[in-house]
């Protein structure tokens, strides 16, 4: 099992930044996959993004992409959400998650961190 809380949440006004994390315990870190995700009220749950085990690859929801920085320390078993330029659109709750293969759906969930951005 792996076990994920995520944090850095809050409310802030557009244009402005948050990071988020996510702290990751129970298995090695580094032999997952690990994703952000987000859910705003009354929408499915929708990709942020995705970085590989060992960080060198990443990728980005077109809605997102030159604004949001995913990014993982392995040693500190920690994920992280850098948001910049925020827009209410943004607005949601931010998810972490790992899958042990890139092929399968992911495994592990976190419980979440709300993001509220004010116009």
């Amino acid at each position: 099992q792996v076990q994920l809380v995520e944090s850095g949440g809050g409310l802030v006004q557009a244009g402005d930044s948050l990071r988020l994390s996510c702290a990751a315990s129970g298995r090695t870190f580094s032999n997952y996959h690990m994703g952000w995700f987000r859910q705003a009220p009354g929408k499915e749950r929708e990709f942020v993004a995705r970085i590989n085990r060992d960080g060198t690859s990443t990728y980005y929801a077109d809605s997102v992409k030159g604004r949001f920085t995913i990014s993982r320390d392995n040693a500190q078993s920690t994920l992280y959400l850098q948001m910049n330029n925020l827009k209410p659109e943004d607005t949601a709750v931010y998810f972490c998650a790992a899958r042990r293969f890139i092929q399968t759906n992911y495994d592990y969930w976190g419980q979440g961190t709300q993001v509220t951005v004010s116009s």
